[in-house]
């Protein structure tokens, strides 16, 4: 909240700045910026208008604040962006600064009710030109951090990803609207990497990628860092290719997160894990409940065989026979969703594909219901090498152990409800099937008990 006092107060505009869409106020904002740190803190105050301005760089103790009518428009001057060192895609880089940054800073925030526009069709077009010198910015990115309060703004056009803390600790990111073109490259929305409690919560995200990532860093990633202790709640999210995926960055490991009270609605895929060998890693301790899915390709994947970026093509990814278990086999496990319904699927209820040297363990399912579409095209459930497109299958399942399914409901399915090869403790507790089909509700290839 916008203190009632004006002690600790600095109107950018008592500093130059000038809310014509113009005028550039880069220098202005920097000026009320180290005018705030120098008094120890307080807050840094964006009224009505529109300010053009190039990166804003926060420090400790401040709350940039946004008033209702305001918008700071991020310029299009490469010029007005330093170049830091920072992650990008789970590695350390040079980078340009993202449109609001912060480093190695404590109890910042950015409020209000105002909007961040990052300019990004500029940015998109360098990028498909490949003509970018470093990598783009984010809108908003904080890196080794701590005590950090994102609310209430609303967040449009991001460059890249729209928020992303690093290495952080003490995240809260309450009440945003992020809305990026569902064309737009590489625009996620919110973005946890290798952060430590971490609340996101009331958020409306629409953008061109993944609208949720809980990420870890990469093989490639010198410290490895865990992203651990994760809420999301009470989101709602639309278009972009998952809803809530972890990984496929993950070697620093990812655990103990929760998603609960979600509406997902035409994300390409609904939660999605996704890895591969030589990343290393483990995700465990994931539970999801309450969660209403709508026109996904996909509500449920765990993929071991993601096969995109750096790599991603060499046959130790690919492969399907056993390799020798070591520090750079991926592991998932102790995974569990709960009360959800997905209706209008297109390609398969679920998709779980483990390692055959490291099977994705202890999965469960419990009152999930899962209604194809009528007029299903052909999907990919993942991005998986050898995987063909499917159409209104159901779970499909390989290398697995320890999965149950109970009170599991497919409807309107092609083929059988539930398909296993290669697996072990798989248990089915008063499922369902309601299609014409008449092939039976369960195929097992290669499936084994203790």
């Amino acid at each position: 909240m916008i203190p009632t006092s004006t002690t600790g107060l600095h109107d950018i505009t008592q500093y130059g700045a000038v809310g014509d869409g113009e005028t550039v106020n880069t220098k202005m904002i920097a000026a009320a910026i180290q005018a705030c740190e120098d008094a120890g803190g307080g807050t840094v105050y964006v009224p009505a208008g529109r300010f053009l301005t190039g990166a804003i760089l926060l420090k400790s103790n401040m709350n940039l604040y946004l008033e209702a009518g305001s918008t700071l428009l991020f310029s299009t001057d490469i010029n007005e962006y330093p170049v830091v060192h920072s992650r990008w895609e789970g590695v350390k880089k040079d980078v340009y600064a993202s449109c609001i940054y912060s480093e190695n800073s404590e109890n910042i925030s950015v409020t209000g009710y105002g909007t961040l526009d990052g300019n990004g069709a500029f940015w998109w077009d360098l990028f498909r030109k490949k003509e970018n010198k470093y990598p783009r910015p984010k809108l908003v990115s904080f890196d080794s951090c701590r005590h950090i309060l994102i609310s209430g703004v609303k967040m449009i056009q991001s460059p890249s990803w729209t928020v992303n803390p690093i290495c952080c600790e003490d995240v809260t990111i309450h009440h945003l609207t992020i809305v990026n073109p569902s064309h737009s490259p590489n625009t996620d929305g919110i973005d946890p990497e290798s952060c430590r409690n971490v609340r996101i919560s009331d958020c409306h995200i629409d953008v061109g990628d993944d609208c949720i990532a809980i990420k870890a860093g990469t093989e490639d990633t010198e410290k490895r860092v865990a992203c651990e202790n994760i809420t999301i709640t009470n989101c709602t999210m639309i278009h972009g290719h998952g809803g809530v995926v972890l990984g496929s960055e993950m070697s620093g490991d990812i655990r103990n997160v929760t998603v609960s009270n979600c509406i997902f609605e035409g994300t390409d895929r609904g939660i999605r894990l996704k890895s591969r060998r030589g990343r290393g890693g483990v995700v465990e301790d994931i539970r999801v409940s309450n969660i209403i899915m709508i026109g996904v390709i996909c509500p449920f994947i765990a993929n071991l065989y993601y096969f995109c970026g750096p790599r991603g093509k060499e046959k130790y990814v690919w492969d399907k026979n056993p390799y020798p278990v070591t520090e750079e086999t991926p592991v998932f496990r102790r995974i569990h969703f709960s009360n959800i319904t997905a209706r209008e699927v297109s390609a398969a209820a679920g998709f779980l594909y483990g390692l055959p040297e490291m099977y994705v363990e202890d999965v469960t399912f419990d009152h999930v219901t899962v209604n194809m579409a009528d007029d299903a095209e052909p999907g990919m459930p993942a991005m998986m090498s050898e995987l063909k497109p499917m159409k209104q299958r159901g779970f499909y399942c390989g290398n697995v152990k320890g999965v149950s399914f109970h009170r599991v409901t497919i409807s309107n399915h092609q083929g059988p409800a539930f398909y296993v090869e290669n697996g072990e403790d798989i248990e089915f507790n008063q499922c369902k099937q309601k299609t014409s089909s008449e092939e039976s509700m369960i195929e097992l290839k290669n499936v084994t008990s203790s």
